[in-house]
């Protein structure tokens, strides 16, 4: 058992938020599964470092904006078994996330400059559906998973045909966010507004081209 599987005060579940945020953003969170990249067998650096850095920076970007989400779902979450659901995507996406800061730091490149934005506004967009109830939560979360698969795919075609280290890491990433959709649609999520859909789309979009160039 650790730390945070006891019982704390809502004080106290705000300190534990405010030190995920500074891991998230700032630090090296842990990780439970070892890179895809790491397999000696995907060859050696791509001939164009500097596109595959950009969208490994793009996707790292996300993966702050993942951690804000859920962490925030988790904390306003009505139950318990939606809150564990938030709090376990949570941990995967924490693989993600190491897992492509290392890899731009093998790029000879850096994350986004913008990651405090991004995990402030993500936060508070969490939030919003986490206060809203929990089949909005999941749906939200659902939804959130079918727009990040279609990006990542996307990515797949972007990227260097020799980065394959980056594409082994982009694939297991597809289907983990593939495996959360699915979950939280099990779970009972509510299917969101398609004005909803358009926002979260936009917004994805600024995001992503910001982060790709700063």
């Amino acid at each position: 058992m650790t730390c945070k599987d006891r019982e704390y005060t809502a004080t106290d579940k705000i300190v534990f938020i405010f030190d995920d945020a500074l891991c998230t953003v700032f630090g090296h969170p842990p990780r439970n599964r070892p890179s895809p990249a790491d397999d000696p067998s995907l060859g050696e650096e791509p001939s164009d470092k500097i596109r595959s850095a950009r969208l490994m920076r793009v996707n790292h970007a996300g993966e702050v904006c993942a951690q804000a989400l859920y962490q925030a779902q988790a904390f306003t979450s009505r139950s318990d078994s939606v809150r564990s659901a938030m709090e376990t995507a949570s941990r995967e996406e924490n693989d993600h996330l190491s897992w492509c800061e290392e890899r731009l730091e093998q790029l000879d490149s850096h994350t986004s400059l913008l990651n405090p934005i991004w995990y402030a506004g993500s936060f508070v967009i969490g939030s919003v559906f986490g206060l809203a109830g929990d089949r909005w939560n999941l749906g939200f979360l659902a939804e959130t998973e079918r727009q990040v698969v279609k990006h990542l795919e996307s990515h797949l075609e972007k990227l260097p045909e020799d980065d394959r280290k980056s594409r082994a890491i982009v694939e297991q990433m597809r289907d983990d966010e593939d495996s959360h959709a699915t979950q939280a649609v099990n779970a009972g999520a509510a299917e969101l507004p398609r004005p909803v859909k358009r926002l979260m789309s936009l917004t994805s979009k600024i995001m992503t081209t910001a982060a790709a160039r700063i």
